[in-house]
């Protein structure tokens, strides 16, 4: 059986890897897991500088999943590079560094500092506000994303993965934008915003109001828009939203992703990356299945 994936001229020992914000940058998983069995390590948004987060509470529990308001709190791209970098060149695994920022400039200056680095590719959030529009993510309108992923293009070494948000009302035209704009690949999708109330004291549990949610009420959403965006765009999509299973991760192959991301899961059960490879692996085994490609977007 060949488990192998290819994206964007990167090769993957297997369609596995993690989603951002929910592993840390690996280290914090690598008592649970080899990292050596996954096809990449998907590190936490990484900045230009240091960024403190949102005020606590953050993170709430929810019927079939979680919110979290986290704020991408990170301690900026020297240290990263310094420590979780230089951790992650131990394994034999791809990396790819997930990017945040406040401007344009802002990401394109942690893009130019991972440019010599061993970074295999970079994944650009696009679900942070951009300050400078009035705090409008920027991947909510076509021509901010189309603008942001065209300068990122101009300046990265490595391939550009744009991570879509599903906070849109159609999600293709953001999807053709990127394309357009020269983006390698897709990986879809972020979390849904969402909100929780405490009935007996009439508060908000989050203390930003709004957080995202992740978890496996997200999954047939997020199977939908990468099926969809598939039928799209040619460039290769990345698919997430509630993967705690093979089972789940088929699904996505299925619907035409190249490769999944477990997120929310990893904090359910921290083996949930390894037991989706070996659970492809057996499915494919299952099934007589050869090459693990002959499943991406085979659905009828």
């Amino acid at each position: 059986m060949n488990t192998e994936v290819k994206i964007a001229g990167v090769t993957f020992k297997n369609p596995v890897m993690t989603a951002s914000g929910t592993f840390g940058s690996g280290m914090e998983y690598s008592d649970f897991v080899d990292l050596n069995r996954l096809g990449a390590v998907v590190t936490k948004g990484v900045a230009n500088v240091p960024w403190e987060g949102n005020s606590t509470p953050r993170v709430a529990e929810v019927y079939g999943g979680m919110l979290n308001a986290i704020g991408l709190q990170n301690p900026g791209i020297d240290v990263f590079i310094e420590r979780d970098l230089a951790f992650l060149n131990k394994y034999d695994t791809n990396v790819i560094v997930n990017i945040c920022g406040k401007t344009v400039e802002d990401y394109l200056e942690v893009v130019e500092r991972l440019s010599d680095t061993s970074v295999s590719m970079l994944e650009i959030n696009v679900s942070c506000p951009n300050v400078k529009e009035g705090a409008i993510a920027f991947g909510q309108k076509v021509d901010s994303l189309y603008d942001i992923t065209s300068q990122i293009k101009k300046k990265a070494k490595q391939p550009v993965i744009m991570k879509l948000s599903p906070n849109v009302t159609d999600i293709t035209e953001l999807a053709k934008a990127a394309e357009a704009a020269g983006a390698d690949a897709l990986s879809m999708i972020n979390t849904i915003t969402g909100m929780k109330i405490d009935i007996h004291r009439k508060k908000f549990v989050l203390a930003n109001k709004t957080g995202g949610m992740s978890g496996p009420a997200v999954k047939p959403v997020a199977v939908r828009m990468v099926y969809q965006t598939a039928q799209a765009v040619k460039i290769p999509i990345i698919g997430m939203g509630g993967i705690g299973s093979a089972e789940d991760a088929i699904e996505f192959l299925l619907a035409g992703a190249s490769a999944v991301a477990v997120g929310a899961m990893n904090f359910v059960n921290p083996y949930t990356t390894v037991e989706v490879v070996e659970g492809i692996e057996a499915y494919m085994k299952q099934y007589g299945i050869e090459n693990v490609t002959e499943l991406v977007g085979a659905v009828t």
